[in-house]
């Protein structure tokens, strides 16, 4: 032990004086250290300096790389920061474990919001609003009378109605902006409304009342009054027949309507086109077919109508008087006198030969649609200038001016029974107005765009409307309500027809070109017409349904009959 410290001792000391010195010094150290009884400890020289390295490699700074190793700041989680409120809690804990200088830097990415999440943002903070201002307006009281709601827009300096508005929409308008103003602070504009509202209603009572009263009533003439009489004389027979008809069926056995509707059907399956003729040298707008059959009449754009024989249709007479275009032509249902109507805002009646035998004037605008009343003692007919009129067939006399559509009226029918009346217009509405007592029982509402035909069935309760949403409506007046919707054309459907018997089968004509046949059993389609090369814009159906009268723009007439395949059938028999 001795031996090896004394080694290690000189080997320090050799090592230590090995820098300073050259080889000289070293051999001269060599020779001193040789004196000493151990000599062969020359070569652990060359080893003893791989030591001192050696040593130190434990202590060398190893974990100093380690040192920026708090992987805090990629923590940062990007999701948070879509959320509003989670990120701040996130770096709050960052600043709490990572002290204030990271802090800073993670706040900075953590408050980089996308353009994405920013428009999502103000969409949600757009959609609170809203729901919001509707729980407001939802909250408040907002008057219920259409003429307090037009006081109060008044009052709060707002239009007190839109184009084409009505009273429910004026309502909804009134109550949101009465919410937009309570949640804008601007409450002393709203109560000074109030306040002028509650100090009119004070004050109305010691004024002597001169407002109108809804409904109200324009007094009518006495020959208004007479022919009222006579309608009302009239449809309580006829609707005590339609009624009696209707018990006999369903009581007597040997009766069987399923039976009956299905051959009605059949016939109306299978009407093919049986004559096509050219009518006039412009496009043709009206037609009609006589009561017993034997006549159509058409009119066109050119102002002059037409009699035609039927089935050859062969013409028999011209009807020329009209400066303007005509718009409509229907025979009378009890003899051969027919009635045109016309854009130079007149209508006219017409004996068969094309003389005219009255001239109806009033009218502020030009005519549409003309009809005649079930009796044959009245007509009526509908106007661009918001109304329609019936008129004395005898004397020319205008009886009744009607008014309460918004806009045009452009169809008009009667009920079979002569009691009603139905018009419709570019309103989108429907109205059922009874004629003895000259009220409006119905308005029936469904259209989005406007109604150009009407049509009661001759069962009593039913009224067809077609218009230019392209469908047809059917309306159940005992229900007050809309009973079917037929999705019947791919264009606006210009005439809709029931069968005139019994109304087994509807027709509606299209601007599709084509005319269709559907069951009023239930709605299906039966048969397409179609031949026609452009806008079919009127049809009229022969009493026992056999035979069907269509116009059309491409100036034809086409008669579709069933007669003729069983003709054909009969042949084949044979």
């Amino acid at each position: 032990m001795d031996v090896d410290e004394e080694i290690t001792v000189s080997t320090s000391a050799a090592a230590v004086s090995v820098p300073p010195a050259g080889n000289e010094t070293v051999v001269s150290a060599i020779d001193a250290i040789s004196l000493q009884p151990v000599q062969p400890v020359i070569s652990p020289i060359i080893t003893t300096p791989v030591i001192p390295p050696i040593a130190p490699i434990p202590a060398l700074p190893v974990p100093r790389p380690l040192a920026p190793l708090p992987v805090r700041p990629p923590v940062v989680r990007p999701p948070p920061a879509q959320n509003g409120d989670s990120r701040t809690s996130d770096s709050d804990s960052d600043q709490e474990e990572s002290g204030p200088s990271r802090a800073a830097g993670g706040s900075t990415q953590e408050y980089e919001i996308s353009e994405e999440s920013r428009l999502v943002r103000e969409r949600q903070e757009k959609a609170v609003q809203e729901l919001l201002m509707k729980r407001r307006a939802a909250a408040l009281a907002v008057p219920t009378n259409d003429n307090a709601v037009r006081a109060r827009l008044r009052r709060l300096g707002e239009p007190i109605t839109l184009f084409g508005e009505r009273e429910m929409e004026r309502r909804d308008r009134l109550r949101m902006l009465m919410a937009k103003l309570d949640s804008e602070g601007q409450l002393e504009r709203l109560m000074k409304a109030h306040e002028d509202e509650e100090a009119a209603a004070t004050v109305a009572p010691s004024e002597p009342e001169e407002d109108i009263q809804y409904p109200f009533y324009t007094e009518g003439s006495q020959a208004l009054l007479e022919a009222r009489r006579e309608i009302a004389k009239y449809s309580i027979v006829k609707s005590a027949l339609r009624l009696h008809r209707a018990r006999r069926k369903r009581d007597d056995p040997d009766e069987d309507l399923d039976a009956e509707v299905d051959w009605s059907l059949k016939q109306a399956a299978n009407l093919v086109l049986e004559c096509s003729e050219i009518g006039d040298d412009r496009p043709l707008s009206g037609c009609s077919i006589s009561h017993d059959g034997k006549m159509l009449a058409t009119c066109s754009l050119s102002g002059v109508a037409k009699v035609w024989s039927m089935p050859e249709v062969k013409k028999i007479s011209a009807l020329k008087g009209h400066t303007e275009r005509a718009t409509d032509i229907a025979f009378s249902p009890i003899n051969y006198q027919l009635a045109t109507a016309s854009a130079d805002r007149t209508a006219r009646l017409w004996n068969k030969e094309g003389s005219v035998l009255r001239t109806f004037e009033g009218h502020l605008d030009r005519l549409a649609r003309i009809s005649f009343h079930p009796s044959g003692k009245y007509l009526g007919t509908a106007s661009f200038d918001k109304t329609w009129r019936l008129w004395d067939v005898e004397t020319g006399e205008e009886l009744l001016l009607q008014e309460g559509h918004s806009r045009s009226v452009y169809g008009l029918c009667f009920h079979h029974d002569g009691s009603l009346a139905a018009s419709c217009g570019l309103d989108s509405l429907a109205r059922v107005w009874d004629l003895r007592s000259g009220r409006s029982i119905l308005a029936l509402e469904g259209h989005v765009k406007p109604a150009l035909g009407v049509s009661f069935s001759p069962n009593g309760y039913h009224l067809a409307s077609g218009g230019e949403d392209n469908t047809c409506r059917i309306w159940d007046m005992r229900k007050r309500k809309c009973l079917y919707i037929i999705p019947a054309h791919s264009n606006l459907i210009s005439q809709v027809k029931f069968e005139p018997q019994e109304g087994y089968f509807l027709v509606t004509a299209s601007y599709d070109m084509t005319a269709k046949i559907w069951s009023s059993r239930d709605f299906k389609p039966v048969k397409t017409l179609s031949g026609h090369e452009s806008k079919v814009t009127s049809l009229d159906v022969v009493g026992d349904g056999q035979c069907i009268a269509t116009v059309s723009h491409d100036r034809t007439i086409k008669l579709w009959s069933s007669r003729e395949s069983e003709k054909e059938k009969a042949m084949d028999v044979d």
